[in-house]
């Protein structure tokens, strides 16, 4: 009988490697980039007893069964608003053609599923209380209906105020309409979800599809964060409903964050973006509103919605596009700074054309190997002669872009592969000389408060922590 256990494990083991060889196979035909595949397939043959259950986890991205369902579900949900003399911008587009500096952004306008719209006012929502406060406040004053977009709910005291808001205006007799992902919101009770049923709330879990497998798939993750109210005043950034996001996390705070409220045509945008996905989720349509009269003049704004359906790799050719077209500045701030060659070799050339690129990262770090890997490619950024900054007085989340004096975008989108091709994101796209000089402001208290990487922090970095660093930018393609 002991003779036997060796040969069975043999056994066992060599099944193992078979099934490693055949999903590294796999990958190298699916996965999207050549990183991401090598990263994989390598991983997979030769530790696959480590890899094989992250690789249904978190590989498969390509999956096109899935994509091709999303894209049929898009269809079909814009058919179902084609007789509603739905998108109402024809007018207001024709502005967005004279601005400059829309203008140097040249593939936006077909890159977007919509256009850059003019007469629309926005404002900046500096962290938690702020963002809160304006969206509770938006939704107790709701007449009709309520849009409610989150990657995270919780079920603390934030998320309890949310629901008890919810819940008084569904008494009112104000439709509302809730969406969070399954992945992001694992940890959000079914009583949190009945409670809000049983008063007549309509919510839904963001699933990528149904089947065993497919369970266990964390990619294709509904990361975006959207509320809009009445169809007049939206909000979209990098908050989601949790604590955390208040500064009540120790390990993290004060929490770092960056919101934004936007009244007028771009709003029509944020609930395309919305139907879209509740249309996945419910296979309806939730009822789409349009003020009677828009502001007379204001911003330029193009609501960017991006995700691994799109036709394009929507979220990373804008951030190229971001960079390529500035001509005197870019400052990016998000939390993750997983680039790929294509990303860096467009901030080298930017340092190159004399642009000053700067990039502000957290200090403190929430994923260790996001962290390492991303540590790594500053390292990398700065000897190229981007300057890179750490915030240090608790966790940086917001997800920012300022190129030069008149562009900014706000929205959930990170600088990293996750949002660049397996996630669905949004980000507000803002023409204005004014409210770019509100973000220059918030983004100067920022780097204020930060500390710049030097090439000296790297000659300064333990050599067991520089290979960590390594190992982790190994695996940075899949994370």
């Amino acid at each position: 009988m002991d003779y036997h256990i060796p040969v069975f494990l043999v056994y066992v083991l060599g099944f193992i490697h078979l099934l490693g060889v055949a999903a590294a196979i796999h990958a190298l035909f699916t996965v999207r980039t050549a990183q991401g595949a090598i990263a994989w397939a390598m991983s997979l043959f030769f530790i696959p007893y480590v890899t094989l259950v992250p690789y249904l986890i978190f590989g498969r991205s390509a999956f096109d069964a899935y994509i091709r369902a999303r894209r049929q579900a898009n269809r079909e949900m814009h058919n179902a608003i084609a007789d509603l003399n739905w998108r109402p911008w024809i007018e207001e587009a024709i502005a967005a053609k004279a601005s400059e500096a829309y203008g140097a952004l040249r593939a936006l306008r077909r890159l977007g599923r919509t256009p850059c719209l003019a007469n629309n006012r926005v404002g900046l929502l500096i962290n938690g209380e702020a963002t809160f406060t304006e969206i509770l406040g938006a939704i107790r004053d709701a007449r009709h209906v309520v849009l409610v977009q989150f990657f995270i709910i919780h079920d603390d005291l934030i998320g309890r105020r949310l629901q008890a808001c919810l819940m008084e205006k569904a008494a009112e007799g104000v439709e509302i309409y809730v969406l969070y992902d399954k992945v992001g919101s694992h940890a959000l009770p079914s009583a949190y979800i009945a409670t809000l049923q049983r008063a007549g709330v309509k919510i839904k879990a963001f699933a990528t599809r149904k089947g065993l497998i497919n369970r266990f798939q964390v990619n294709f993750r509904n990361h975006r964060k959207i509320v809009v109210v009445d169809g007049e005043k939206g909000f979209v950034g990098g908050l989601n409903v949790g604590d955390e996001y208040l500064g009540d996390d120790p390990r993290l705070s004060p929490w770092r964050d960056t919101h934004v409220w936007v009244v007028g045509p771009a709003v029509a945008s944020l609930q395309e973006s919305f139907a879209e996905d509740w249309y996945w989720a419910a296979r309806e349509l939730p009822p789409l509103l349009l003020p009677d009269h828009y502001p007379e003049d204001g911003v330029l704004c193009q609501v960017l919605a991006t995700g691994p359906a799109d036709p394009n790799e929507t979220c990373a050719l804008f951030f190229l596009e971001a960079i390529h077209s500035a001509k005197r500045r870019i400052w990016i701030t998000s939390p993750y700074f997983i680039p790929d060659e294509a990303m860096l070799a467009a901030l080298r050339l930017a340092v190159l054309r004399g642009v000053e690129v700067r990039i502000l990262l957290p200090a403190r770090p929430d994923h260790k190997i996001v962290y390492a890997a991303s540590s790594l490619y500053a390292f990398e950024a700065v000897r190229a002669g981007v300057r890179m900054f750490r915030y240090r007085p608790g966790f940086l989340h917001q997800k920012v872009v300022l190129i030069d004096d008149h562009v900014s975008a706000i929205g959930s989108a990170n600088m990293d592969n996750r949002s660049f091709r397996l996630n669905f994101e949004v980000m507000l796209i803002t023409v204005d000389a004014d409210f770019a000089a509100q973000v220059e402001h918030m983004l100067d208290a920022d780097f204020a408060l930060a500390r710049e990487i030097t090439a000296q922090d790297s000659e300064r970095t333990h050599r067991l922590q520089k290979l960590g660093m390594r190992v982790a930018r190994l695996i940075s393609p899949i994370l």
